[in-house]
């Protein structure tokens, strides 16, 4: 008998990167995750169904990812960036080679005899100079019949320097000037008055300096031990290893899926074995906006685009950020109050019957796991690196779990909230799995080919004291976490079950990116809970709208304005360091209102044109990416720099509406829409209707 069921809900995102930039910002974020999540993850499902194991997945996969995964400039990009990882893997092979590494050796030996040949040369010339001089000037002192002149005095002196020393001082050597290198090379010791030696004696110091470069010189060009080859380095074999692994990707992508990730995705779940989820078109953080119009068009035009590359309606989203409003009452203009719909509300009108949010918004209390900002590992860990803010008020505590789904306010949409203990195991850079010390360490690369060689070692190892990644110790750790979270699923499940006599779900929520990307390790880990868990006797693997089917909600409850960012508030996209953009934003909302009310019904195809243009560029520019970038500061002036080119683009066409007065766009102002749709072109169906104005709407 089952006790309960299991989905895991991966959310895939990246922001719009096309043509926009190249490492470390920019279109190569794609070809990461294409290469190190989505296509090894496609690998695995398809493995799965490959052994007819009945696995169910839950994975969202934004709209604006969507648009790029298919856009045939993406594809041909990304396999000119596997060809590089794999020439560069290639040239490692050589390079820790035994013929590279002794290549390497030879190569040292020879710049060391170069470099102490030209330090005796430098010597010489500057002794010999220095040495006339010292003459010249110790005869014309010398008074009549005097047969010893006087020599200036000599600088202290240190011990001769040979062979291997001769090396590591040749650059000093060939800067310090001709006495200080004589004084370094005949050891005599310090003397307070050298006016007692002659110009004689100071020449057979350097010819006894001379000789004792012309030994370090004969060391040096002699080997060390003897001439036979150097043993490969450790890293020939990692080399070889992502060499072979890269290839087996490209393989993937050019062979066993023909080029087309979202068609992979796309015939899973024709076949029932996975439920792809929506988000809003570009990630738009939708409690920020202030139009209920933008809330809209991100939801039509995501589901728009979910229905043209997917062939059906979704059932479910995945909220940017998790981020939820409830209906309020705003004031307008002239003072009157009126209704603004919750976030439910516009899901039901897109027939979207579930969506999913953070642990707290479900039990209250105060928040847990990423949102409390515990140490994670993604993208999100940079936050709590930068800032020290108090922790949120605790939220009201409820009589509610997240081992159940609920209606929100109406009862057509449903909530899931995510289960922190099993959350955690992923999420964690600590206690979870991919903290452990055989797994690849994400932030170590090499210096020449940026491939990842190390291991994490051990808890706070020091970036430069890590060791040598192993991959043939993997399998076995993979199986033993696998193995640990299946274990905890049941006992979870169960301990439910026996408590309320009904059975619960267990909804495991992350970032697609976390596995592969992030955690090298962990779509393999992936593929064995997936193979466990179909075998269950007591867990039902389920996609989400699946569960929800089967098991409708029996309550009816209001969550509050939250999201799964730091404290569960919305700080992460609204702080000193970004408030600043939320002004344009709410600018270019209202200007796209009065665009849509003025040429929305026009005939004329190029102002059509231009209109969709300009909706394009402000579902680019209202992207929750920019405010996170900058939050973060990994990529804060990139995320600043393509913000502000999109609220450009968008002003730039919205000028040139405003400017034609009810006569032909002026032919700059058309030109200016092509050249931006070279760039930005994703939604090709986009319909500026979304648009519209919705303020009041209920009430009207």
């Amino acid at each position: 008998m089952k006790s309960g069921g299991f989905t895991f809900v991966l959310h895939s995102h990246l922001p719009y990167c096309r043509q926009a930039g190249r490492w470390p910002h920019g279109e190569e974020w794609i070809h990461e995750a294409a290469a190190e999540t989505y296509l090894p993850l496609l690998n695995a499902m398809y493995d799965l169904r490959q052994e007819k194991v009945p696995f169910k997945l839950t994975i969202g996969i934004t709209p604006i990812l969507t648009e790029q995964l298919v856009d045939p400039l993406i594809k041909q990009n990304f396999v000119e960036y596997l060809d590089e990882r794999i020439a560069a893997a290639k040239k490692d092979i050589l390079r820790f080679s035994s013929e590279g590494m002794t290549r390497a050796r030879d190569d040292a030996r020879q710049t060391a005899v170069k470099a102490t040949a030209e330090a005796e040369e430098q010597f010489r010339a500057e002794a010999a100079r220095t040495t006339a001089d010292a003459q010249a000037k110790a005869q014309e002192a010398t008074p009549a019949g005097d047969t010893h002149p006087t020599a200036p005095a000599i600088k202290p002196l240190s011990a001769i320097l040979t062979g291997k020393q001769a090396l590591a001082a040749a650059s000093i050597i060939k800067q310090e000037a001709a006495l200080d290198l004589v004084a370094r090379q005949t050891g005599k010791p310090v003397e307070a008055d050298a006016s007692h030696l002659t110009v004689q004696a100071q020449k057979v110091d350097l010819v006894k300096a001379e000789e004792a470069i012309d030994q370090a010189v004969d060391e040096v060009s002699e080997p060390d031990e003897d001439n036979s080859p150097v043993p490969a380095e450790q890293r020939y074999n990692l080399a070889q290893y992502y060499c072979d692994w890269y290839t087996n990707i490209k393989t993937s992508f050019l062979e066993r899926y023909n080029s087309d990730i979202i068609g992979a995705f796309r015939t899973l779940q024709d076949e029932g074995l996975i439920e792809i989820i929506t988000c809003a078109a570009t990630h738009g953080y939708l409690p920020l906006v202030e139009r209920d119009s933008t809330i809209f068009a991100q939801l039509a035009t995501g589901v728009q685009s979910y229905e043209r590359n997917f062939g059906r309606k979704p059932k479910a989203i995945w909220l940017p950020e998790c981020a939820y409003r409830p209906a309020y009452y705003a004031t307008d203009a002239q003072g009157n109050q009126y209704l603004k719909p919750g976030i439910e509300d516009f899901l039901a009108e897109q027939g979207i019957s579930l969506f999913f949010s953070e642990t707290h918004t479900i039990e209250g209390g105060v928040p847990v796991g990423k949102a409390a900002g515990e140490n994670i590992i993604g993208p999100y860990s940079f936050i709590t690196r930068r800032y020290v803010i108090p922790a949120a008020e605790e939220f009201p505590r409820t009589n509610n779990t997240t081992f159940n789904p609920y209606w929100v306010v109406r009862p057509d949409v449903a909530v899931i909230g995510r289960n922190n203990r099993t959350g955690m195991q992923v999420w964690s850079s600590e206690n979870g799995y991919p903290g452990d010390k055989d797994y690849r360490e994400f932030h170590s690369k090499d210096s020449g080919s940026g491939l990842q060689y190390w291991r994490i070692t051990g808890p706070k190892v020091d970036l430069g004291q890590k060791d040598y990644y192993h991959p043939e110790w993997v399998p076995y750790r993979v199986r033993e976490h696998a193995n640990h979270f299946i274990g905890l699923v049941e006992q979870q499940l169960q301990e439910y079950y026996d408590t309320n006599q009904k059975p619960g779900l267990i909804s495991c929520n992350y970032d697609t990116e976390l596995f592969g990307h992030w955690w090298f390790e962990g779509v393999d880990w992936l593929k064995e809970v997936l193979r466990g868990l179909a075998s269950s006797e007591t867990v039902d693997i389920t996609t989400a709208s699946a569960w929800l089917e089967k098991h409708p909600p029996e309550v009816v409850m209001a969550i509050p304005e939250s999201s799964w960012g730091q404290q569960g508030t919305h700080f992460v996209w609204l702080n000193d360091e970004n408030a600043w953009i939320w002004q344009p934003i709410h600018a270019a909302e209202r200007r796209m209102e009065k665009l849509v009310e003025q040429y929305g019904s026009d005939p004329d195809p190029d102002k059509q044109f231009v209109l969709q243009q300009a909706a394009r560029e402000l579902l680019l520019l209202e992207s929750s990416d920019w405010p996170f970038l900058i939050t973060t500061g990994q990529a804060k002036d990139y995320a600043v720099l393509r913000f502000e080119q999109h609220t450009e683009r968008f002003n730039t066409l919205a000028d040139g509406l405003m400017g034609s007065n009810g006569h032909g766009l002026a032919p700059e102002v058309l030109e200016a829409a092509r050249n931006f749709n070279s760039l930005d072109n994703p939604f090709p169906e986009i319909d500026p209707l979304f648009f519209r104005e919705r303020e009041n709407v209920a009430e009207r």
